[in-house]
């Protein structure tokens, strides 16, 4: 998959722990918020680099919403 342009999708959050995203994509789909997930980690060394999660502009408040609650103790 191509990765998004800026003015079809939004980054509203990164991470190196791509469990995190994951569990944040499983979240704002049971919202139905459709999100695109983009790994920019090195191939050769996994810790280096962000997984990132981008949505569609409309659905950026109510994701980052979302996201907030996620990183909260």
């Amino acid at each position: 998959m191509s990765e998004p342009s800026a003015s079809s999708w939004e980054k509203i959050f990164s991470s190196p722990d791509e469990y995190r995203i994951e569990m944040l994509k499983a979240l704002l789909e049971e919202e139905e918020i459709t999100s695109v997930v983009i790994n920019k980690k090195d191939s050769a060394y996994v810790l280096i680099g962000e997984v990132e999660l981008y949505v569609k502009p409309e659905d950026v408040i109510r994701a980052k919403m979302i996201a907030e609650q996620l990183s909260q103790p």
